[in-house]
């Protein structure tokens, strides 16, 4: 059997205040939830010491996975706050990549 992987579809940051979220979360575990505030919480140390990139993977409120390369810079308990001054709802977000 052969297995087609697609990445999700690569979004510029400035684009993101034109998406619609849902409300709920799209994590369902305790594990994940905690496991994704870790990295967002790396990501910002990151992205304020280093000015270092990640990709947040995320999904919209349509269904579609959508991935965005960018630094974050704060982040509060709803909110991802990006580079561009865009801000990202953390429910949405199902994972982030560090390079």
């Amino acid at each position: 059997m052969e297995y087609i992987i697609t990445s999700p579809e690569l979004i510029e940051k400035e684009l993101i205040p034109n998406l619609r979220f849902n409300r709920e979360d799209i994590l369902i575990t305790p594990e994940d939830k905690k496991r994704r505030l870790y990295d967002i919480h790396r990501a910002t140390l990151l992205g304020n010491a280093y000015h270092g990139k990640v990709d947040i993977f995320f999904m919209t409120a349509d269904g579609e996975q959508k991935r965005v390369n960018t630094t974050i810079w704060d982040y509060d308990k709803e909110y991802v706050i990006l580079k561009s001054g865009s801000s990202l709802p953390i429910t949405a977000i199902n994972g982030v990549e560090f390079y």
